[in-house]
């Protein structure tokens, strides 16, 4: 019997299909292209395999295609399966079904057992994972904590330190988390992953040319079909945009991370596109109403209800922007229900950021204050890093400098956590 990357055996007696399954997760986890192609060729070698039919099930639901990917996790559990893909396939079926509190508990309770099994770690392991799109209070802290208690499992493992680094680093341990990040980058330099925590390494440290210079020699080696290339080329456009070079952003954001036929995941064309646009006015630029248009006509095709938080407050971003009362007052109505019912574990502060927006758009400066001073303390709920959470932190900047509340402005620039990327060049003017 074959063994995955850690030792954990798969159910197969088909050294092929143990093979090609290796080799489709390793593509999985560090986001390159091919892994569907991987597990096709070891359902092939052996139909029973469940571990590769529920591989595939993860690939479809992380790529979007839900129906296609409940198909697959059913086949999975009709095949044959030891207790490790008994419990992956429970794993799997929930965060296919939306049962996401259901399938956090699933993974404790797999990772008690199987700690090193990647594949379901990764469910939860990042920034969009279970945790950190939960909505709870605390989730950055909660993350670190998770796992800090699986590190002694993984020991140096260039997989998880790409992960680990990140998430100890968003908590606040900044040197702790530069310092795995790098060796987990000198490990393997071809994880898209790793690349990803690096880039926010730099942003929390303030570094904004070394990320500069980084991106720039690491993107020319991935390739455009990466799940994470549009949103590398999202992070090089906000250092240039940070460094006052916003046009190389806007050609960024033409190119990759806003392109019509963007090949990534869809959710991250949606706030990286909203979240360039408006730090890129926030910092004095002018406008491009065509491509808000794009965004809006865009998330009401793709994203007609709410669902995920850090998407559903950059899809209000740019209902705000366009001014669509009906759809913002619509999407805020079916937010506010799910959270009287207890079903949007975000609560309040989605519609309390698109309420933000919506008042600054209407240069009511002192209603989008008064609704952002009371939401930063519980930013955390709304989902994403800290370098998506600063667009609320730098509306209110900006909301203070056309309110003539410079004091405030300063106020809050040095409140700012120790070492982070400033606000956008310009913001203060």
């Amino acid at each position: 019997m074959a063994n995955d990357r850690y030792g954990l055996p798969l159910n197969t007696t088909s050294d092929a299909a143990g093979a090609a399954y290796n080799e489709a997760c390793n593509l999985l986890l560090t986001l390159y292209p091919g892994a569907g192609a991987g597990f096709d060729r070891a359902i092939e070698a052996d139909p029973s395999f469940a571990l590769a039919h529920a591989g595939r099930a993860r690939l479809l639901q992380v790529s979007g295609k839900l129906p296609e990917a409940r198909a697959a996790i059913a086949a999975a559990a009709a095949c044959p399966a030891d207790a490790r893909g008994i419990s992956q396939i429970g794993v799997f079926q929930a965060l296919i079904e939306g049962r996401a509190a259901e399938a956090f508990a699933a993974v404790c309770a797999h990772t008690e057992r199987w700690p090193t099994d990647a594949m379901v770690l990764a469910t939860t392991a990042n920034q969009l994972g279970l945790i950190g799109i939960s909505g709870r209070a605390g989730r950055v802290g909660e993350l670190a904590a998770f796992l800090d208690r699986l590190a002694p499992a993984y020991g140096d493992d260039w997989w998880f330190g790409a992960h680990y680094g990140m998430a100890v680093a968003e908590a606040g341990r900044h040197a702790e988390g530069r310092r795995i990040v790098e060796r987990s980058l000198a490990a393997n330099p071809n994880n898209g992953s790793v690349a990803h925590s690096f880039a926010h390494i730099c942003y929390e440290d303030g570094q904004a040319d070394e990320g500069i210079a980084f991106l720039r020699s690491w993107l020319p080696g991935y390739t455009r079909f990466g799940g994470m290339y549009g949103h590398l080329s999202w992070h090089l456009a906000l250092f240039e945009l940070h460094r006052g070079n916003a046009e190389e952003g806007f050609r960024m954001f033409g190119e990759s991370f806003g392109a019509e036929d963007y090949p990534g995941p869809l959710p991250n064309k949606m706030f990286d596109s909203a979240a360039f646009l408006w730090r890129s006015e926030l910092a004095g630029h002018k406008r491009d109403e065509a491509r808000w248009a794009m965004l809006r006509d865009f998330a009401h095709a793709r994203f007609p209800q709410p669902g995920l938080n850090l998407l559903d407050w950059h899809v209000a971003l740019a209902e705000a922007v366009m001014g669509d009362v009906d759809a913002l007052e619509g999407r805020i109505g079916i937010m506010e229900s799910r959270t009287a019912e207890g079903r949007y574990p975000a609560g309040g502060t989605i519609p309390t950021a698109a309420r933000a927006f919506a008042a600054f758009e209407r240069k009511d400066y002192p209603g989008a204050i008064a609704l952002l001073e009371t939401l930063l303390p519980e930013r955390e709920r709304i989902g994403g890093s800290n370098a998506q959470i600063d667009l609320l932190e730098f509306t209110l900047l900006r909301a203070y400098v056309l309110s003539g509340r410079r004091d405030a402005a300063e106020k809050l620039l040095g409140a700012r956590r120790q070492g982070a990327v400033g606000a956008p060049a310009g913001i203060l003017h």
